[in-house]
């Protein structure tokens, strides 16, 4: 594909796909205190400003608790090993997730089930699951891009199993008003997320008193008191300092989803009608917080090069994700090959991500709609 029209000028201003400097901005006196009152105490793992942020999540999310965790595949990982699960039982996933929803599965021992997304919303499609729930053990869908899979299907399909949501992507997100819906979920506080921190963290969400001390125990060793060790556990706490920095972000969270929702709408007007571009789509009673801004780079086109040329231009566009699950090869031993789940299949050739965050400008959007534009129609 030629170049042309994409290169010159445009590389001269750069777009970046998260923006975690201005994030920072926003934050740091408040950070650069809370870490004062950390590095005075001593006291870097669990304590005040972990319980702090903890008791606050869960009123953001509307959980009775939160419990801390070290990453957001150890959450989800917690989150499975709590519910005390046959060893080597199934459990439902969807195939276009990012591998740390299979890693944890697996890391709890158990297996992973694979399934087919939805073409329209690429979550999880509630027919699939029902088909794949045979003799599975529980039922783990992911809320993609920033907005919940269809939960009243996929409950309704999981029939009594257990469902362990997979909330990475969705800090805010409601569906019918809610923002979650199974006995349990896990969610990441890697930096680029919504609510990112300045390192690695993650927490659990449930209402289930019996569930939260178990992920609680789990995760502390196994341990309630010290040298006492009631279940077989692993290290995965979160430390104070990532507690301080989320507790600054937490209190943004509202707005800074809110201005995601305002870009996405902008991108919407800007990109409608673009040739070659599918946009993305909010399901029915979803309430989106956009993660991410995944278009769909239609047939005739060649989406690499595509991003070949909104990286060339200076704009941090990205793929989520390039090689589903099944595809790849940690995860051979399923049995699984090409054409085994075509819609995600087709997705992670035809997907790209737009630079997306509550700084982005409607200045630097015009600029990346016109660089696309250029790109989509530049000789093929």
């Amino acid at each position: 594909m030629s170049g042309d029209g994409v290169k010159g000028g445009e590389a001269a201003e750069g777009v970046p796909l998260v923006d975690l400097a201005a994030a920072h901005a926003e934050v740091e006196a408040e950070v650069r205190a809370g870490f004062d009152r950390v590095l005075a105490s001593g006291g870097f793992v669990k304590g005040p400003e972990v319980a702090g942020f903890e008791r606050e999540y869960a009123a953001f999310a509307g959980a009775r608790h939160c419990v801390g965790a070290g990453n957001g595949t150890d959450a989800l990982e917690l989150a499975l090993r709590a519910l005390d699960l046959p060893p080597g039982g199934g459990v439902v996933l969807p195939a276009n997730t990012f591998v740390a929803t299979a890693e944890a599965v697996l890391r709890a021992g158990l297996r992973p089930v694979l399934v087919d997304a939805d073409p329209a919303h690429l979550l999880m499609d509630p027919e699939r699951a029902a088909a794949a729930l045979g003799g599975a053990v529980a039922l783990l869908p992911v809320h993609l891009f920033g907005q919940l899979a269809p939960m009243g299907p996929l409950l309704e399909a999981a029939d009594g199993r257990p469902v362990v949501e997979d909330a990475a992507q969705s800090q805010g997100a409601r569906q019918h008003g809610r923002t979650g819906y199974g006995r349990i979920a896990a969610t990441s506080f890697y930096p680029g997320k919504n609510l990112g921190a300045y390192g690695d963290a993650g927490a659990v969400l449930t209402d289930d008193d019996e569930l939260a001390d178990a992920v609680r125990l789990t995760g502390d060793h196994g341990a309630r008191d010290k040298y006492r060790h009631e279940r077989f556990g692993c290290n995965s706490r979160m430390d104070a300092l990532q507690a301080v920095v989320l507790r600054a972000k937490l209190r943004r969270l509202p707005a800074w989803n809110a201005a995601r929702r305002a870009a996405a709408a902008r991108y919407d007007t800007l990109l409608g009608g673009l040739d070659g571009l599918t946009l993305p789509r909010t399901a029915p009673g979803n309430e989106h917080v956009w993660h991410l801004y995944a278009v769909r780079i239609g047939p005739g086109r060649d989406r690499d090069a595509v991003l070949a040329a909104l990286h060339a231009a200076g704009i941090g566009a990205g793929v989520h994700y390039p090689v589903p699950v099944h595809l790849q090869p940690a995860f051979r031993h399923l049995g699984h090959r090409a054409g085994s789940f075509p819609v995600a299949e087709r997705a992670a050739r035809e997907l790209l991500s737009l630079p997306l965050h509550p700084h982005l400008t409607g200045a630097q959007q015009e600029r990346v709609a016109r660089v696309l534009a250029r790109a989509l129609h530049a000789r093929r």
